[in-house]
């Protein structure tokens, strides 16, 4: 059985691009559904049995008409290929208010088989080509449905979410429990684990303020895969049992994830015993849009411009969004002549900034001066203040006594006549 793992399509996400003059349609949308035009193409020509969406399909709750009908053009190539969908529903897709529509409702009513929609935590049998798989599916919990209840009203963030977090791991548990272990079965989530890395960082969800679960509560025995979203960065959480895979955005977001690949898992159940399977999975990288961050530090003495220049030949900006950011030094004037460096990155398919840094200039600290204090203290404390003066502070009380007590005596004489 052949599986195709997917999730955080995020169609929506309009940040660092324009508008395509031959479609009229926003540059960083068509690259999400180019994306995911791609794996697609891959599932009808590889015949498939199963895709595996685990949420996120668009950016908010509320979708253009023109992101809703990209989608859903390609969910129903996959129908027409005879490849049932099963989509969860992410924290994106679903509104807060009660009793609104989620963004993937329509799929559920379409007067069309293959569509499988989870709104709620379920278990359902779905019929593939190479026989029947078993799918727990458990959309993202929705925090507000637990607020509105009496018991919960008066609990904090923290309190909240752990009881959610509890709850979800009891009724995977509870779901484990009915599998029939003669029959292939994956869990779909869009769900936070507590080792998953966040996109553009090192940290883990564990500090966020989402439900946060365990890889043992997801791994459970009978799950022959667990097929996650809602991180955006690639990752296997458990690599020494049954696989808790994010499979990660299929574009990059923002700069964050610049240096991060994209794409989806293939995935492939096989049968070696009588009640006995094995898995095994790969992830295919997606071409996606360059983001290409240029950090140049001005030597001062040199053009400030043809430095940036200098910098810019040595990355391939065609068809990238570029930021540019330039030190200036201390003391400088920021003289970039901008048009200048844009017109070196025509090129590009957006420039976001060509951003200047000043390096902040550290303030001497005031010496802590009284009116009260006699000449000599009042000396020290301000040499005290400068670092410079330091070894030659004796010296410099000294001289400073002596013409004092010059001026003093010249006052004097003047004023005896």
């Amino acid at each position: 059985m052949k599986l195709f793992h997917t999730a955080d399509i995020h169609f929506g996400v309009e940040n660092y691009g324009k508008i395509d003059p031959k479609t009229g349609i926003h540059t960083r949308l068509l690259d999400f559904a180019r994306n995911f035009e791609m794996i697609v193409a891959r599932a009808i020509a590889e015949n498939i049995d199963l895709l595996l969406f685990s949420g996120d399909a668009y950016k908010t709750a509320h979708p253009t008409p023109t992101q809703q009908k990209l989608l859903a053009q390609l969910m129903l190539k996959l129908q027409r290929a005879g490849i049932p969908v099963v989509i969860v529903v992410g924290n994106h897709d679903h509104p807060l208010s009660f009793g609104r529509a989620h963004a993937l409702d329509v799929f559920s009513y379409l007067p069309v088989e293959g569509f499988y929609v989870f709104s709620k935590p379920d278990l359902i049998v779905v019929p593939t080509k190479s026989g029947p798989v078993q799918v727990v599916g458990i959309p993202w919990p929705m925090r507000n449905h637990v607020v509105a209840q009496d018991a919960h009203r008066l609990k904090n963030h923290a309190e909240i979410a752990a009881y959610i977090a509890e709850r979800v791991g009891q009724i995977i548990q509870s779901f484990a429990d009915q599998l029939d272990k003669k029959m292939p079965a994956v869990l779909a989530g869009h769900l936070t684990v507590s080792s998953g890395i966040f996109s553009g960082s090192e940290k883990c969800a564990i500090y966020g303020t989402d439900p946060i679960l365990l890889p043992s509560q997801l791994a459970l025995p009978g799950f022959d895969y667990v097929a996650l979203g809602h991180l955006h960065r690639y990752q296997n959480l458990n690599k020494s049992g049954t696989p808790v895979v994010y499979a990660g955005s299929i574009e990059r977001v923002d700069f964050g994830e610049r240096k991060e690949s994209k794409g989806f898992c293939s995935v492939t159940i096989e049968k070696c015993g009588d009640d006995k399977r094995q898995t095994a999975y790969s992830f295919v990288e997606l071409p996606t849009r360059p983001m290409i961050q240029i950090e140049v530090f001005l030597d001062g003495v040199k053009d400030q411009t043809e430095q940036i220049i200098d910098a810019i030949k040595k990355h391939d900006i065609n068809d990238a969004i570029v930021k540019i950011m330039y030190h200036i030094p201390e003391g400088k004037q920021d003289r970039v002549d901008l048009a200048v460096v844009l017109q070196v990155c025509a090129q590009a398919m957006y420039v976001v900034g060509i951003l200047p840094i000043h390096k902040l200039v550290t303030r001497e600290r005031r010496a802590a001066l009284k009116v009260d204090m006699d000449y000599t203290t009042l000396l020290s404390r301000y040499i005290e203040s400068k670092e410079t003066l330091h070894a030659r502070k004796a010296l410099l009380i000294e001289k400073a006594i002596t013409l004092q007590q010059e001026l003093e005596l010249q006052k004097l004489e003047s004023e005896q006549g």
